[in-house]
């Protein structure tokens, strides 16, 4: 948890109990080494102290709090561990407190406040950005995961502009009542198509927030011009060919961009945003044409099932890349999440779990057998707590990204399924009944829209090996049609 929050910027706060300094290192009972336990990983660390009641002990405790928030919520955001040693006893001692020494400000306001001013863009940047844009011929805007609601600032951006946008779904660009026309949401599927990603390299490309995972859109950012905005300047940029970081909030700079443009007009090549939406339109006929049952197809039949302002939390590995790749745009506002930090496959049930609770939105959790048996733990919490989760899980016997990978063919087949695919062979019905949830088994798209009316686990089983073909059959589809589609209108 705490790497997760340090690599995707998340807002932590770690308290951690620990014995007194007396009793450590001296082989006393459940004590370790807790100093700075979590190494970089922490934006800040601190020993709380074991200090005696009092009006300083008060100050130190609330001025500490504050500033353990603001730490953790300002700049780039991310844990802060504090540790607190604890002597016995340790049930509560009553004891006469004075109400006066332990008050804090009126009114209940913070003992202290930090206000931090956002990083408004600066005039002359943006007027030297929106002229290089301008000039761009072939732009491109990639969207990738962030805190900030950016939907209508790049949807008026890139009106102004003409350029197509590529909108990872946790970027909260695919899907909402925004202005979509400019939205690709299948480029991962066209990048992959050689002739398509060679024949659309763009001049210039604006990214806002982090870097999709999609390794064909990786590709094409590195090759290309690249202006990155990022609002806490954490320097995440693993292409490393930015030509220039942009310290500022990506909302505020899209508009200022967008008004900009708006102004001065931009020299866009004609046809260059057809060719891209035409193209993005071959996909879901390529993908119906698939045989059932298929992983991505689940997804787009989500896309019907889920009601509108529902959360749907994506798993690490397959679940988040066929996300990526084949979930329509669409009205619905649909809040997309995932742990794309560090990118593992712990703690993804409870992740999800917290995220219905908190927002009391109906939740959809799309996962692999493998991290939810990873965390059968966090699917009897949630159940304790009487939190709700339509649980889609892809059984396709064990980690199915390994296949696509070339382990897959040069490995020992016998050792590649023991300790790399490593199927599990649980049942999930199960499973489902030790959390005490309906479990529902779904084939086809419109089993699957049915199957996740109403919370339970949702299993749609499937074979590694054809998950693997198939996805290959789909891009070879969308190759000829867009093959045919270019004869017969030639730039698409």
């Amino acid at each position: 948890a705490v790497a997760e929050a340090h690599e995707a910027g998340v807002p932590l706060l770690v308290l951690t109990a620990d014995r007194p300094p007396e009793l450590r290192g001296v082989g006393a009972g459940q004590a370790i080494d807790q100093l700075k336990l979590y190494g970089s990983a922490a934006k800040w660390f601190v020993e709380v102290g074991t200090h005696e009641p009092g009006r300083a002990t008060a100050i130190h405790h609330r001025a500490l709090a504050c500033r353990a928030y603001w730490t953790a919520c300002g700049g780039r955001p991310g844990p802060v561990h504090l540790n607190l040693a604890l002597r016995e006893p340790l049930a509560p001692d009553p004891e006469a407190l004075e109400p006066a020494e332990w008050a804090g400000r009126p009114d209940g306001r913070p003992w202290t406040q930090l206000r931090e001013h956002s990083a408004a863009p600066q005039g002359d940047d943006v007027q030297e950005l929106a002229a290089g844009m301008a000039g761009a011929q072939r732009g491109l805007i990639v969207c990738g995961p962030g805190s900030e609601e950016v939907a209508d600032p790049v949807a008026r951006l890139a009106r102004a502009s003409g350029w197509p946008v590529l909108a990872e779904p946790t970027s909260g660009v695919r899907c909402g009542e925004h202005d979509r026309s400019h939205v690709i949401a299948h480029y991962d599927v066209l990048l992959r198509v050689p002739s398509f990603a060679s024949a659309h390299a763009p001049d210039l490309v604006l990214r806002v927030g982090d870097t999709p995972t999609s390794k064909p859109l990786r590709a094409l950012l590195t090759g290309s011009r690249q202006v990155v905005l990022d609002p806490h300047g954490g320097w995440h940029e693993p292409t490393r060919t930015a030509e220039l970081i942009l310290h500022a909030a990506a909302g505020p700079t899209c508009d200022a961009l967008a008004a900009a443009l708006e102004m001065r007009g931009s020299r866009r090549e004609p046809g260059w945003l057809e060719a891209w939406t035409t193209a993005d339109a071959l996909v879901p006929p390529a993908l119906a044409g698939a045989p059932d049952p298929f992983e991505p197809k689940v997804h787009a039949a989500l896309e019907a099932g889920v009601s509108d302002g529902a959360l749907l939390w994506l798993s690490s590995s397959m679940p988040v890349r066929d996300a990526e790749a084949y979930f329509p745009g669409s009205p619905k506002r649909i809040r997309f999440l995932a742990n794309r930090g560090a990118n593992g496959i712990d703690g993804v049930v409870s992740s999800a779990a917290g995220a219905a609770r908190v927002t009391g939105a109906p939740t959809f959790l799309l996962i692999g057998e493998l991290a939810l048996l990873h965390d059968v733990g966090g699917l009897l919490a949630a159940s304790r707590a009487g939190i709700d989760l339509t649980v889609v899980c892809l059984n396709n016997g064990g980690g199915g990204i390994f296949d696509f990978l070339p382990v897959a063919e040069h490995a020992d087949r016998a050792l590649y399924e023991e300790h790399v695919a490593t199927p599990s062979g649980v049942d999930l019905e199960a499973v489902a009944a030790l959390a005490g949830m309906e479990h529902r088994l779904a084939v086809t798209p419109e089993e699957v829209r049915c199957a996740v009316a109403r919370p339970g686990l949702v299993e749609v089983r499937t074979e590694r090996s054809d998950n693997v073909r198939l996805h290959r059959e789909v891009v070879e589809r969308v190759a000829a049609s867009l093959s045919s589609a270019a004869a017969a209108a030639p730039g698409v």
